[in-house]
């Protein structure tokens, strides 16, 4: 794998967008906490066929305007049309967004036709078209294939083809295998893909919410991690340290391998992040 140190190590984070005003205050402690760590962006998410579309932009409006952040709104583009599409944009555009993270997003329960936009390479499209360099595009990479590919050749494939639609950046499912990622980088080498991959990390803070999100979106858990933390039944602190420890030196092996960063999925809590990144040495 040729070390991609060549692009700045730096931190971002991910957020959910808050469907209660006690949450929404809760998320602004949190995003103060997690300050320090001088993060390059701050994405949020963004429901299946915008079922949080309202709560997104209100969040991402609270991060550009009072935070010295950047904000990066997730962007699906199932169920969605060019007039949406293009109202969004606006929108954001407006707040002055930088960053889009593009995606295909999930089939809402019930609804048969995609719509106009059927992939995330057709949003990429869209958005390089109709914005130029606007945006900066990221766009979603899984090193232990896409849950709906056959076979890692098919995901490389379909990967390539959406950065090729105009993608700069690539922020890759959680994992806990360190080779997942080498591996992936190296078929992403191999087929000519060339932009900073940034390795999406996942802190350790329940275990039921872990398996049960890990079945949901394909990522593995290793039997050995599972074993793990099964172990610790009702100790949660106990849980808690032991995931910091496994998370923090998956991190750092993977930014000793040339990672041009760590992407934090927080679940909107600062504690564990906070603690990881302090474990964390950047080249």
């Amino acid at each position: 794998m040729k070390s991609q140190i060549k692009y700045e190590q730096k931190f971002s984070l991910e957020f959910f967008p808050p469907r209660t005003d006690k949450g929404m205050e809760k998320l602004k402690t949190v995003i103060q906490d997690l300050s320090p760590l001088n993060p390059e962006y701050m994405s949020v998410t963004y429901g299946a066929g915008g079922t949080t579309q309202a709560k997104t932009l209100e969040t991402v409006s609270y991060i550009q305007q009072h935070s010295p952040f950047d904000a990066a709104p997730h962007l699906t583009c199932i169920g969605a049309t060019e007039e949406s599409l293009t109202e969004l944009l606006d929108t954001y555009e407006a707040l002055g967004v930088k960053r889009i993270v593009a995606l295909r997003g999930d089939l809402p329960s019930g609804m048969m036709d995609p719509g106009e936009f059927k992939f995330a390479s057709d949003l990429v499209k869209y958005i390089k078209d109709t914005r130029g360099d606007t945006f900066k595009i990221e766009v979603a990479a899984y090193p232990e294939t896409h849950p709906q590919a056959r076979n890692c050749n098919v995901g490389i494939k379909w990967f390539k083809h959406k950065v090729d639609q105009g993608a700069d950046a690539a922020i890759t499912q959680y994992f806990y295998n360190v080779d997942s990622y080498l591996y992936f980088i190296d078929n992403c080498e191999r087929n000519g893909i060339d932009l900073p991959i940034i390795p999406g990390v996942m802190p350790i803070l329940n275990y039921d919410n872990l398996i049960r999100f890990s079945e949901a979106c394909g990522a593995e858990v290793p039997r050995w991690l599972k074993c793990r933390l099964e172990s610790f039944d009702d100790d949660q602190a106990g849980l808690l340290a032991f995931g910091e420890d496994v998370v923090s030196e998956l991190s750092q092996k993977l930014l000793d391998a040339g990672a041009p960063g760590i992407h934090f999925y927080s679940m909107n809590q600062a504690e564990a992040t906070l603690n990881i990144a302090k474990n964390l040495t950047f080249k």
